[in-house]
């Protein structure tokens, strides 16, 4: 049961940030299913102790991935599917825990909370830089592959 409310509830959400965001209507069933396969790599691997950032990473490395994939076949920017994806990994939480605690006083715990939002910012920067570079070694592989068979 906790599976189906994981889809329901990540595919719905991305949806809805896709209709905030504007994007076209034609993109939001495949931006809900990036957006869910992303959301639930994360919630496993969270579950299975890896680790914040590497949970954070491997989702976004799928989401760069299948935002890819349908930027290509719907012929879209790949910033379309990006977006509301991402959503629910973005650390809005802890950012607005820093923040807090910086008011408050406390900077251990301030400067533990901002440590959390670098950790995530950097393992989501660092998936699409690898889904990028996966995507330019594929793309080069098939160009060649398809120039040998000419010949």
């Amino acid at each position: 049961m906790e599976w189906m409310i994981q889809i329901l509830f990540s595919f719905f959400s991305t949806i809805g940030f896709g209709i905030l965001t504007n994007i076209p209507r034609k993109a939001l069933p495949a931006a809900g299913f990036t957006g869910t396969c992303g959301w639930l790599i994360f919630w496993q691997l969270k579950l299975h102790q890896i680790g914040l950032g590497g949970a954070n990473f491997w989702a976004a490395f799928i989401i760069g991935c299948l935002s890819i994939f349908f930027s290509r076949k719907m012929k879209m920017p790949v910033i379309i599917f990006h977006i509301p994806s991402l959503f629910l990994l973005v650390p809005g939480g802890p950012a607005y825990l820093a923040i807090r605690e910086f008011v408050l006083g406390d900077t251990k715990q301030a400067f533990y909370q901002l440590s959390v939002v670098l950790v995530t910012a950097a393992a989501i920067a660092g998936a699409f830089l690898m889904s990028n570079l996966v995507e330019r070694i594929v793309l080069k592989f098939t160009l060649q592959r398809r120039a040998r068979k000419k010949l």
